[in-house]
This record gives C-alpha cells, sequence and structure tokens, in this order.
C-alpha cells in the first residue's frame, strides 16, 4: 500500500473536510488533557494539511507518513513553516524518533489504514515510548457500523475539476475490513487517462481498542462521536479517542 498514486488526488477528493474545524477540535481535545503547546507527532501525515493546522495553532510539529508521493505533496505545502514542521518517511507502527513529543495526533482514519490489530497496539506502544509522561494522544477511526452499513460492498463516485474517481468496496464480515479499489480518469486533450490504487482498512471493537491503549501506557479520557464531545452512539460512523500518557 504505497497511496503514491492516490497522494496525486487526495486534496481535491477531501476538499470537504474542513481541517481549520478538525485542528480546532483536536486542539481543544488535547487542551483537555493537558497538552496546550510543544512537539506534536502527526502520524499519518498525509499530504501535510493536518501538519500545517497544528503548526499555526503554536505546536512543533513531527509528520510522519510511509508514502513517498504524500510526503512529497506535504513537503510543498509545508515549505513556508522552516523548522516548525519535520517530515519523516516511517511507518506509524515503527516510528523512531530523535527525542520525546508532549503529544500525537493521527486523523481520518490513519489507524484503520494499518494491517492488523497487532500493528495497531504496537503502534500504540511507539507513541508511548516517544511521549512524555502527561502527553495527550487523539486519534479518530472509522467504527465496525462504518464498514458494515456505509462502506461495505458499495461504490461511490466522486468527480471534481482535476479527476473522476470510481471507489469500489469489498467488505470481510469475518474481521470487519474493507478492500478498496480507486479507480481515477483525468482528461488531457479529449483523452482520459487512468490510473489505480487500492488498500485495505480493518476495523475494530472500540472496547478493543481501548484496551491496547492502556496496556501501552495510556489513560483514556473519552471516546467521542465525531466532531462533539457526546458519547459514541450505535451508529456512530468516526469515533475520536482522547487519551493520556501515564
Amino acid at each position: 500500500m504505497s497511496y503514491d498514486v492516490f497522494s496525486g488526488f487526495y486534496d481535491s477528493l477531501t476538499d470537504n473536510v474542513e481541517y481549520e474545524k478538525r485542528a480546532d477540535y483536536f486542539c481543544r481535545l488535547l487542551s483537555l488533557c493537558g497538552a496546550k503547546e510543544g512537539i506534536l507527532l502527526d502520524l499519518g501525515c498525509g499530504t501535510g494539511s493536518m501538519s500545517v493546522e497544528m503548526a499555526n495553532r503554536g505546536f512543533d510539529v513531527i509528520g510522519v507518513d510511509s508514502s513517498i508521493g504524500m510526503l512529497n505533496a506535504a513537503r510543498e505545502k509545508c515549505s513556508g513553516y522552516g523548522g516548525k514542521i519535520l517530515l519523516l518517511n516511517q511507518e506509524m507502527q515503527n516510528i523512531d524518533l530523535f527525542g520525546t513529543v508532549d503529544a500525537a495526533i493521527c486523523v481520518l482514519d490513519g489507524i484503520n489504514h494499518l494491517p492488523s490489530a497487532g500493528d495497531v497496539k504496537k503502534t500504540f506502544e511507539k507513541v508511548s515510548l516517544f511521549m512524555n509522561p502527561g502527553g495527550a494522544f487523539v486519534f479518530d477511526v472509522n467504527t465496525l457500523y462504518k464498514h458494515e452499513f456505509v462502506l461495505a460492498d458499495n461504490a461511490f463516485i466522486y468527480e471534481t475539476e482535476d479527476v473522476f474517481c470510481a471507489w469500489q468496496n469489498n467488505y470481510d464480515p469475518e474481521d470487519g475490513s474493507v478492500d478498496i479499489e480507486l479507480d481515477f480518469f483525468e482528461e488531457e486533450d479529449g483523452v482520459y487517462y487512468r490510473s489505480s490504487e487500492s488498500f485495505s482498512e480493518k476495523a475494530y471493537e472500540l472496547d478493543e481498542i481501548k484496551k491496547m491503549l492502556e496496556e501501552s501506557g495510556f489513560e483514556v479520557m473519552g471516546i467521542y462521536d465525531d466532531m462533539t464531545l457526546d458519547p459514541v452512539k450505535a451508529n456512530t460512523e468516526r469515533a475520536v479517542f482522547s487519551a493520556r500518557k501515564k
């Protein structure tokens, strides 16, 4: 899963994310855990949109992503921030930092892109290892409900000025995973060029994620319905975890 093809279209296809509002929300959760400044780790930073927003809010940011394509896009976006944003090409379950951080985030279901529960646990352990005591870790995940009832075996079409995207899913009820196939079509001089990307997402019971966090040295402060401080519901599509390093 390189995401290098996807990186060329990612910003166009996520234009509705409203990163400023999401950054404000994540900063609120970090603040409730006591993290208001310092060094912040942005796991699965992608094209760097959230890294920029967090730098604008006073954090020194370390953005980590496994995709060279994503990081190349992020490098252009973050070029004016000097030492405020450092970008590293690493898998989040194998991060190796030069020092410790005061906070960490992972947005837009980055945790779901890890291949197994073991990789999720290893990621939590790595974040804990490189986080100062009392530091905050906030991340979101797509829920089993979303995988079963929203993504499922469905297909979606996205069209922007830059690209036409056909999105097809294959849901496995045995392990809650969704295999995703993306086909991108770009028009140039009356000719359409096709490129493709495929990857998988896995969803887990929220109690399982909570247990892995606690076993990795975190105290779970809250599990919220996305963009709120409300508790998760049976039909919550994206859950947000707020945790503090013990």
